[in-house]
């Protein structure tokens, strides 16, 4: 059993070499890794605006169901930094960082958006949400966000949504680009992204 096993493997092998070549005759045969190296699992977050409370309190409990227990909550901070939320929301809106022990595949981001987006469909009222879902995730280098809006400098994962880069982690610290949101410049956003990749980097030991 054992040699008709690694007979198939070598037979797959040499397949998809010969597929590659006939698709790309022209690039070398190095760009294709047989055995490329597993992506590290990185660190599941969830950005929320509301105004309610309770109803935030309902979002963790679906959020915690789908993607297991949290590891770190940010205490509840004021969102003023926009007005882009109030028509739909109100005034005097919140936002809370959440994190999550289990650790995810990056390539599940577009996936994670999807859901978050139908659970605001899912907890909304009267056709108006009630809470703002902003799934992403961090790893020892970056903290990336997913959205459904591109603009030159995010990158296309598939179902209309797309990755950006927000924040880079430099010496002790993140980092935002000229890009940034203005409230994730902000020294009090990234503290709490230094909180939450440390919690990262000793699960990642």
């Amino acid at each position: 059993m054992k040699e008709r096993a690694a007979l198939i493997s070598r037979s797959s092998s040499m397949t998809s070499k010969i597929a590659r070549k006939k698709l790309f005759p022209n690039i070398s045969a190095n760009l294709f890794p047989i055995n490329a190296h597993k992506t590290p699992p990185v660190k599941l977050i969830c950005g929320l605006i509301f105004k309610e409370e309770k109803i935030l309190t309902r979002t963790k409990a679906l959020l915690e169901k789908k993607f297991g227990a949290l590891d770190f909550e940010s205490r509840i901070i004021d969102f003023n930094y926009t007005n882009y939320y109030e028509k739909e929301f109100g005034k005097s809106l919140l936002r809370q960082f959440i994190s999550f022990k289990k650790l995810i595949d990056p390539a599940c981001l577009a996936k994670i958006k999807l859901f978050t987006n139908n659970l605001e469909k899912k907890i909304s009222r009267s056709h108006r949400r009630l809470i703002n879902i902003d799934p992403g995730y961090l790893d020892l280098a970056k903290l990336v966000l997913a959205t459904t809006k591109d603009y030159k400098h995010r990158i296309y994962l598939s179902n209309n949504i797309f990755a950006e880069i927000t924040l880079s982690f430099q010496g002790k610290s993140f980092t935002h680009w000229e890009w940034t949101y203005p409230d994730y410049q902000t020294p009090q956003y990234k503290e709490i992204f230094n909180r939450i990749r440390e919690i990262y980097f000793s699960q990642h030991k």
